[in-house]
């Protein structure tokens, strides 16, 4: 018995399989185009969506946003091997209509694009607000570090020249300081010419490299991303009310209100006063990072009570600790007692080895308090279980190598929305169906 044989290279077909009919109904490919058919493109920003009646044609940013978000889906990021697909990829030419447009184009529309693309990515999440895969009354933050296009050596040396303008500025407020003008010119002007790397080294698992900061807000309903950022910050305590607000103009409107679950690394008492001032309603751990002056044996910061009516906190003895003035190194007030109070006192060699007992309060102690009552278990587990996972799958699904192939921070936007966007995609279609998600989409 013989092999299964194909077909002779050479034999004519009286009826030729025609593209439509190798692609499958519920493939990604009719996903792509039933969304990207949809969008105002022109309303969203994308340049050329009309044809100019002069000229030479150019290519549709429709035809090209799905030539992205294929390759995207398929860890396929490089301008240069999308138009390789254009030639060889059978869903790409379906999804296209057999153009094949050169990496050159390719790679000059996703520069060209941004804002658009963060609008697309909007678009989406309203789609899926109507189809209820989103809901918009909790919403998870976090952040991860992924790698910048540049080198360590380049970081540094961009740094160091900083640091040499900032030394040659305060030494021109000094007398009898000899500058060297010529080179303070040369280290302005390579600043000026080579303006990328704008990534900062960030602390990740490979240990202290270039990189950029990656905030995404993520829906409870079904786990899709809903708001991001990318930011050159290196931890994330300013990072809790933007994601916030982003994440409820995502999904909830500017005046509702909606509840935001991030960890401990988001514990600024400035941020979530301002978040709850807005009606947002942030659960997480509290860090006060106080000096409580309690190392077991002498009493804590918690045993001191705080009387709101007075200001004042009411020590273990039953004195009064009036306070003082602000700290200077960190966002917190102090309250001392008098020392002649606290020398008499017969619990002093429990409390401090000081002349008088000190404790300090954070500036946001009430916003932080309300916080830490709220924060439960339960929603810590939410967050853990909403948050982390979208960043495996867009590292590792997506990127294919949590690694940006754009310079500077413009560039990494671009590639986290495509990415996102791409992402999104994928998870609606495993939640409904690629044939009930295309037609869904299309209306």
């Amino acid at each position: 018995m013989g092999f299964i044989r194909g077909e002779a290279r050479e034999q004519v077909s009286l009826f030729p399989a025609t593209l439509d009919e190798l692609i499958p109904e519920d493939h990604a490919c009719r996903v792509i185009e039933a969304f990207v058919n949809r969008l105002e493109m022109a309303r969203l920003g994308f340049v050329r969506s009309e044809p100019a009646e002069t000229g030479r044609p150019g290519y549709d940013p429709r035809d090209l946003l799905k030539l992205y978000l294929y390759g995207y889906m398929q860890q396929v990021r490089s301008s240069r091997r999308l138009a390789a697909e254009c030639t060889r990829n059978v869903e790409v030419m379906w999804l296209l209509g057999r153009l094949r447009p050169d990496y050159k184009s390719i790679a000059e529309f996703r520069r060209m694009h941004l804002a658009a693309v963060t609008e697309a990515g909007a678009e989406l999440v309203q789609l899926a607000r109507a189809a209820g895969l989103v809901k918009g009354e909790w919403v998870a933050i976090d952040g991860s570090k992924f790698r910048a296009v540049s080198s360590a050596s380049r970081v540094r040396e961009r740094d160091a020249m900083k640091r040499y303008l900032e030394q040659l500025d305060a030494a021109d407020e000094q007398e009898e300081v000899v500058i060297d003008h010529d080179a303070a010119k040369a280290a302005l002007e390579k600043l000026r010419r080579d303006p990328e790397p704008d990534a900062t080294f960030m602390r990740g698992r490979e240990g202290k490299l270039p990189a950029y900061n990656v905030q995404i807000a993520v829906d409870a309903e079904r786990g899709l991303i809903v708001a991001q950022q990318v930011t050159t910050e290196k931890n994330d305590l300013r990072s809790l009310l933007p994601m916030a607000e982003a994440a409820r103009k995502a999904v909830a409107g500017e005046r509702a209100t909606l509840n935001v679950v991030a960890d401990a690394g988001y514990s600024s008492g400035e941020q979530v006063q301002a978040c709850e001032e807005r009606g947002l309603v942030p659960h997480l751990p509290v860090q006060r990072t106080l000096n409580n002056q309690g190392d077991g044996e002498l009493f804590g910061r918690e045993q001191f009570q705080y009387q709101a009516a007075s200001d004042t906190y009411r020590c273990p003895a039953g004195q009064s600790l009036q306070r003082r003035n602000n700290c200077t190194d960190r966002p917190a007030v102090i309250y001392a007692a008098e020392a002649r109070v606290c020398g008499i006192c017969p619990l002093k060699a429990r409390c401090t080895g000081s002349g008088k007992r000190i404790v300090k309060r954070h500036l946001y102690e009430d916003g932080l308090e309300r916080t830490r009552q709220r924060t439960t278990p339960a929603t810590m587990a939410l967050r853990k279980s909403l948050a982390e996972h979208p960043f495996a799958l867009l590292k590792y699904r997506i990127f294919g190598h949590p690694r940006f192939l754009l310079r500077n921070l413009r560039g990494a936007r671009i590639e986290i929305g495509l990415g996102i966007l791409a992402l999104n995609l994928k998870r609606m279609m495993k939640m409904l169906g690629g044939k009930a998600l295309a037609v869904a989409i299309a209306g």
